[in-house]
């Protein structure tokens, strides 16, 4: 089985590359994150053609988070419980025995703002919801843009962020906690080194110097993480026409 996710940064924009990137890898489930895009105007029509069902939980402008089945998909949640947020960040599905949690965690925009305090807050009431979350599925996927680098191997010059976003101490220990339910980065069960990156900035030819960030993640309960085969980081896309700043990653499950 294979998983994967991408933060499409408006699916009106990138949809023939998202079309393309299904017909070659064919993952059984994509997470979207920044489908930037409204219900009403969500393209099913076209994503059924390629094979896949679709649930999704849109805005115009901002956020959006979108789920992509071959398989038959229940959602389950659309918000975080307990959580009173209008911005549209969250989408879980029962895929078969699999529960997959979509996320587009909030990016904070610096560590004195409101939005930081907002992000933090955020990932409390996340980890909260994952202990109710992997007591009901012990098959558990957690997928999306974090706008987190857990370490400084996932950063590409740790100096210039020091004191920003992303990187601070505060989002990084939020992250440590989830991990503490049990859950793997899924990335790290196969590649311990510097340089992997899921995100480069439009700006100063990051993607070509390969100044960038992973910030896009997969972790998986105990269970999955027994099953897990491999997980990349699909770089191709990042070099097409128009494309977003993030790349996929996708994770293979094995029976």
């Amino acid at each position: 089985m294979k998983i994967a996710t991408w933060n499409v940064n408006s699916l009106r924009v990138r949809l023939p590359q998202v079309l393309r990137w299904l017909d070659t890898h064919r993952p059984d489930v994509l997470a979207l994150q920044e489908t930037k895009t409204e219900d009403r105007h969500f393209p099913v029509t076209e994503f059924e053609a390629a094979g896949y069902s679709a649930a999704f939980c849109g805005q115009p402008t901002y956020n959006g988070v979108a789920l992509l089945s071959r398989l038959p998909m229940e959602v389950f949640a659309a918000a975080l419980p307990d959580f009173n947020d209008p911005q549209k960040r969250v989408l879980a599905a029962a895929v078969g025995s699999l529960a997959v949690l979509n996320l587009y965690v909030p990016n904070g925009q610096s560590i004195e703002s409101d939005k930081f305090r907002y992000k933090l807050e955020w990932l409390a009431q996340l980890n909260l919801w994952v202990t109710a979350l992997l007591d009901k599925y012990p098959q558990l996927a957690i997928l999306g843009d974090f706008n987190i680098a857990p370490a400084d191997r996932d950063v590409h010059d740790p100096r210039v962020w020091v004191g920003q976003v992303l990187v601070s101490e505060p989002e990084r220990a939020a992250f440590r906690q989830l991990l503490k339910h049990g859950l793997r980065d899924s990335f790290r069960l196969h590649q311990n080194g510097g340089g992997f990156y899921s995100w480069w900035d439009y700006r100063a030819a990051g993607f070509s110097r390969n100044q960038g960030m992973r910030i896009d993640h997969i972790l998986l309960s105990p269970a999955l993480a027994e099953r897990s085969l491999a997980t990349v980081i699909d770089r191709e896309p990042r070099g097409w026409e128009r494309p977003s700043d993030h790349a996929p990653v996708m994770a293979e499950l094995g029976r």
